[in-house]
């Protein structure tokens, strides 16, 4: 019975994602009246209205929470019996789904990757680089098996797999006044315009954190979701911009930037940590992907600075002789 409701389930997951029969319809490739003919037939076994309409479209009723959240489970727990199946004959197929921050999508997260998918070439792999907020959401709802984010919201619900500490790096251009410091205070780099991202990062959140109540304030001539549009921005200008340090990699082998890590005294440093929910039972395939970022976390811990620089300068030339070949 389940496997033949799962159609119809995702339906509804549809319609309650997107607030509109309309539009989900559109999206499913059915007509409105016939994705509603299947709404109306759940509600009628199920006794209870799943949906009631606003001025903008439709929206959850409390019965539809309850069932919508019971669907997510039974999905969750539906792929993970399809894991274990599929462990019978080894690690071959499955899906990863995995919300992490920018910092670490173009660096680390795709070197881990390219890893594990030379061995699990048939694994599909779905990555959300989002906030951390919304990484959390997308665990709490079941449509993210792990997570990998920079100082993500408190949560009972998280349990971590691997922690490790982060501190800010300005990025400026190679020749910017700055450059010739080995390190930096956060009051030096606000004397110059800002290349910042937007207020839902953790990064930005760190950086107002620790100006809060202090007589200097950042002055950002930009600001956005895209980290590597603010690094465009610095590039022949005295314009800065901030990265935690793990997504900094590639941008230290860039002859036209340089990367400064800030002074501890300023405080700008915090964890990034990889998780998963509590008291879930992973698919074979997200555990098995979500032990090797663990272990890779815990081996970055362990080096240091010049040795992580010449991993990314290694790393960076295996990608271009890729793209050459």
């Amino acid at each position: 019975m389940a496997l033949r409701n799962m159609r119809v389930w995702r339906y509804l997951e549809e319609v309650a994602r997107v607030g509109s029969v309309r539009q989900a319809a559109e999206r499913l490739h059915l007509t409105p009246s016939a994705l509603l003919r299947r709404i109306q037939d759940v509600e009628s076994d199920l006794g209870a209205a799943l949906f009631e309409r606003t001025s903008s479209g439709v929206q959850l009723t409390a019965a539809g929470e309850i069932f919508i959240a019971w669907i997510k489970n039974h999905n969750a727990e539906l792929r993970r019996v399809y894991s274990q199946i599929e462990a019978l004959s080894g690690l071959r197929r499955g899906e990863i789904r995995i919300a992490v921050s920018q910092a670490v999508a173009r660096s680390f997260l795709l070197e881990e990757m390219r890893a594990f998918r030379a061995q699990h070439p048939l694994v599909k792999m779905t990555v959300d680089v989002c906030d951390h907020a919304t990484a959390m959401r997308q665990l709490l709802a079941y449509e993210a098996d792990l997570i990998l984010v920079f100082r993500p919201p408190h949560a009972a619900e998280l349990q971590p797999l691997m922690s490790i500490g982060q501190g800010l790096v300005a990025v400026m251009a190679h020749d910017h006044p700055l450059a010739t410091k080995p390190r930096l205070r956060l009051r030096d780099c606000l004397m110059y315009d800002l290349a910042l991202p937007n207020a839902d990062h953790a990064g930005r959140q760190l950086i107002d954190q620790v100006l809060a109540g202090g007589s200097l304030q950042p002055k950002p001539v930009i600001e956005s979701n895209a980290f590597d549009l603010l690094v465009d921005m610095v590039r022949g200008t005295d314009i800065i911009s901030f990265q935690v340090d793990i997504g900094a990699a590639l941008w230290r082998q860039d002859p036209g930037l340089c990367v400064r890590a800030l002074e501890e005294a300023d405080g700008a440093y915090g964890p990034l940590v990889l998780g998963q929910l509590k008291g879930r039972t992973l698919p074979l395939p997200a555990a098995r992907f979500g032990e090797q970022l663990a272990r890779r976390l815990d081996e970055r811990r362990s080096l240091p600075m010049d040795e992580l620089a010449a991993h990314a300068q290694r790393q960076t030339k295996v990608r271009e002789s890729e793209d050459v070949d």
